[in-house]
Formats: structure tokens, C-alpha cells, sequence
């Protein structure tokens, strides 16, 4: 029989704001993570990418291995078995550094070494976003981005947990919102996690 490989979640904060209401509903869901899935939290902000450049049909259109904020991203990406994306609702999309951040994976599959794209078929895709809105349905060009995104490179699919949150903290005092947040990873830990390629009705979607 073999053993299944430890969990680990990358939660990647795409906000400008710190402390702001996507990342507190996001480290409500992950207090309720077994303990032992390893999490790891990176601010975008603290780690600022450069400008990514689309060099795909220039000279090889190769790209060389990243250093700096771009590697130290590339390897935390790769080593985690859940990525999860954390991002306020703007514009009805994910924030310009979470933007940013998924433009560099462009490059990051184009150059020589470990695939890029094999790895990412191992994992799982999941989004928490606060939104200032009362109409869910506005989020869909942001889910659609994550799950796109996922579908693209073969991913598992978790689903977005949404909630509605305007001034900081203001999610906080949603009840119902926390109880979603609670249940949100409910599969991690089983035999229940969201393969590559999953169907529709794996989404675990749930609005406000």
C-alpha cells in the first residue's frame, strides 16, 4: 500500500493591504487544518516581482532560471503540494501582484530543468477572496481566472471560498461566513482531496 504524501499549503497573499479581510478568512479556513499539513505564507508585497518580459519568440525564447523574489516564489511553488490564492475582488479579478505572480509561471515552464508543468499536475489549486459587494456573481472573472489557470496545467480543483467584507476586519463578524471558512479544507486530511482534472461538482464554492 502506498503512502500518500504529506500535505503542504502555499498561501500566497495577494492583497496591498495587509491583514485585510481575504487573508483573515483565509487563516480563519486554515486554523481548521490538520496539524499535520505544513503551511507556508508569503506576502507579495514583502516580495515584489520585477516586470515580466515575453521573450517566447525571441532569440531561443527560453528563459533563465529566476533568482531573487522570482526564485524564492518559483521554489515555494513547486514545493507545495496546495497552492492557495488570496486575493481581494479587484476590478472582478485577482489583485495586479497575484496578476503578476501568475505571468511569471509563462516563464517559469520555459526553461531548461525540472518541468515546471509536470509538477504542477501533482497539485491543487484552491482561492479565498473578500469582495464589496452584495452580488456574489461578480467574483466569476476572478474564479474563472483560478480555475482556467488550473484546467490549463492539469491541476486539482478545491474551489474559492467567498465572502463579503468591506472595511478590515468586517468578515470577521460574519457567523456564517466563518462557519463556510471552517469547512472549507474539510477534505484535506481524507481520501476526498480534489484530483487533477477534477469534475464540476468537486467545486466547493460558496458565496455569501
Amino acid at each position: 500500500m502506498t503512502t500518500p504524501a504529506a500535505r503542504s499549503f502555499l498561501f500566497v497573499l495577494g492583497s496591498s493591504r495587509p491583514d485585510g479581510n481575504s487573508e483573515a478568512l483565509a487563516r480563519r479556513a486554515a486554523s481548521a487544518l490538520p496539524a499535520s499539513v505544513a503551511q507556508r505564507w508569503i506576502r507579495l508585497s514583502d516580495h515584489p516581482l520585477p516586470r515580466f518580459e515575453d521573450v517566447r519568440h525571441t532569440g531561443t525564447g527560453l528563459y533563465e532560471e529566476p533568482d531573487g523574489n522570482a526564485g524564492m516564489l518559483r521554489q515555494a511553488t513547486r514545493e507545495a503540494t496546495d497552492l492557495v490564492i488570496v486575493s481581494p475582488l479587484y476590478w472582478y479579478s485577482v489583485s495586479a501582484e497575484v496578476k503578476l505572480y501568475l505571468d511569471h509561471w509563462s516563464g517559469w515552464m520555459r526553461f531548461p530543468g525540472p518541468r515546471f508543468t509536470e509538477e504542477m499536475r501533482e497539485k491543487t489549486m484552491w482561492g479565498v477572496t473578500a469582495y464589496a459587494s452584495a452580488d456574489a456573481s461578480l467574483a466569476d472573472p476572478l474564479i474563472g481566472t483560478l480555475r482556467n489557470t488550473a484546467d490549463y496545467l492539469r491541476m486539482g480543483w478545491g474551489g474559492v471560498l467567498l465572502a463579503n467584507g468591506t472595511r478590515p476586519g468586517q468578515v470577521l463578524e460574519d457567523d456564517a461566513a466563518l462557519d463556510r471558512a471552517a469547512r472549507f479544507f474539510a477534505r484535506v486530511g481524507t481520501d476526498e482531496a480534489a484530483p487533477a482534472g477534477a469534475a464540476d461538482d468537486a467545486e466547493v464554492l460558496v458565496g455569501p
